[in-house]
């Protein structure tokens, strides 16, 4: 049995920030980083889209060269997965056969896509967009020739996809099952922006659009919606979400629902083992309180630094401030804060000239702003949520002035 002072289970941003703060404040111990894919941890987001579209060769995703590793002693054992924990021997079982002892445990194993389950989901040519593997097979079918592709769910992930899609010159149909896109995490100004943005590109793209079945023999060849119509598909991408990878650890009697629940230091319920990133629910400052989770680079790295403290003696709650990006054509949305409970928007600037904010208010006070092509609002609008600011509402929508004099 392989064994190490901290094991991390999960080779992606939170994975390997924490090895790297880890040795940053002057751990010495051993440090062993499991993960299942093949390759040294590498950035997410620009599978979606710079990868996706071949602005960047794979080697530039890198979020440290691989050398990088063996300098700062950490092992890696890839291709393999945890598929046990004994809490009581500390020990891992793998799926490869092989086990690891660990002194402590931080769980970053992130999320598996979620994807559909209506009859014909098991067609060859549904891709989900969450690894480099994922990616590199849809690129391979679209080198081959498929140029017919239908887009399920417009999150970020399935509009940044049809972005570079229609870049591509693919023709690109996107299925949204709510009302508006971008339901879940914005309001409806900013909704309504991005369909005119996609349809004006030449997207098809519906809203309400309930997926009933796929069609085609051994491989997609069609959408069946809700009210009958078929979409013909020469490949599917599924963008719905994910499922957090969590299973070893409520088996193994850690608490936990849609997620793992962790504590203000991303400590579990188990002795000695943490969880950070997308798997984890925590109780987040910037919305109330509430228990959730936060899919985000930001999240995982800075509770991947709270707990490489932590471990090092340097215990501090973990209060780091939300923020997230998206790049769609020739659009750069910033978000700062977390709209959660909203109760009011004002919109700063010009929708029509693509350079504008949608800021969020709750009783007054800013929680949130998604910002268009418009990072000074962004830069200056964070420390609004920071000091939870009630600005005036006619100067806030006043678009020429400054943020910071709102403070």
């Amino acid at each position: 049995m392989d064994k190490a002072d901290v094991v991390i289970v999960g080779a992606g941003h939170g994975g390997a920030q924490c090895a790297i703060a880890l040795r940053q404040n002057g751990f010495e111990g051993t440090i062993a980083v499991i993960g299942r894919e093949p390759e040294y941890p590498y950035e997410r987001p620009p599978l979606s889209k710079e990868y996706f579209a071949r602005e960047k060769t794979f080697d530039r995703l890198y979020i440290r060269p691989p050398a990088f590793w063996a300098e700062k002693d950490v092992d890696f054992h890839l291709k393999s997965e945890v598929t046990a924990i004994d809490t009581a021997d500390k020990q891992l079982s793998l799926s490869d056969g092989s086990s690891w002892g660990y002194g402590q445990l931080v769980w970053a194993a992130g999320g598996d896509p979620r994807m559909l389950s209506c009859p014909g989901s098991d067609l060859a040519g549904l891709h989900p967009v969450r690894t480099r593997a994922d990616c590199d097979q849809l690129m391979g079918e679209i080198d081959g020739g498929v140029r017919n592709i239908v887009v399920v769910g417009g999150g970020y992930i399935g509009l940044e996809a049809a972005a570079v899609l229609t870049k591509l010159g693919c023709k690109v149909t996107l299925l949204e099952a709510l009302p508006r896109v971008l339901a879940r995490v914005a309001g409806e100004e900013l909704s309504a922006f991005y369909e005119k943005e996609h349809r004006g590109r030449g997207v098809d793209l519906r809203t309400g659009a309930m997926v009933e079945a796929l069609e085609g023999e051994g491989r997609v060849s069609g959408v069946k919606l809700a009210g009958g119509e078929v979409i013909p598909a020469e490949a599917v991408i599924v963008g719905i979400g994910i499922v957090p990878a969590i299973g070893p650890l409520i088996a193994a009697g850690a608490a936990g629902g849609n997620g793992v629940d962790v504590d203000e230091y991303c400590r579990t319920s188990l002795s000695d083992v943490f969880a950070i990133g997308d798997c984890a629910a925590f109780a987040c400052d910037y919305a109330g309180g509430q228990v959730m989770r936060v899919e985000s680079v930001q999240n995982a790295n800075d509770m991947a630094t709270c707990v490489a403290k932590t471990i090092c003696g340097d215990e501090k709650p973990y209060h780091a401030f939300p923020w997230f990006w998206s790049n769609q054509y020739d659009l750069r949305l910033q978000t700062a804060g977390i709209n959660l409970g909203f109760d009011s928007t004002v919109v700063r600037g010009n929708v029509d000239e693509r350079s504008f904010s949608v800021v969020y208010l709750k009783e007054g006070k800013v929680v949130a702003l998604d910002c268009v092509n418009k990072t000074k609002d962004y830069v200056q609008g964070r420390k609004l949520v920071e000091a939870g600011t009630m600005p005036d509402l006619g100067e806030l929508a006043d678009g020429e002035k400054p943020l910071k004099e709102l403070l």
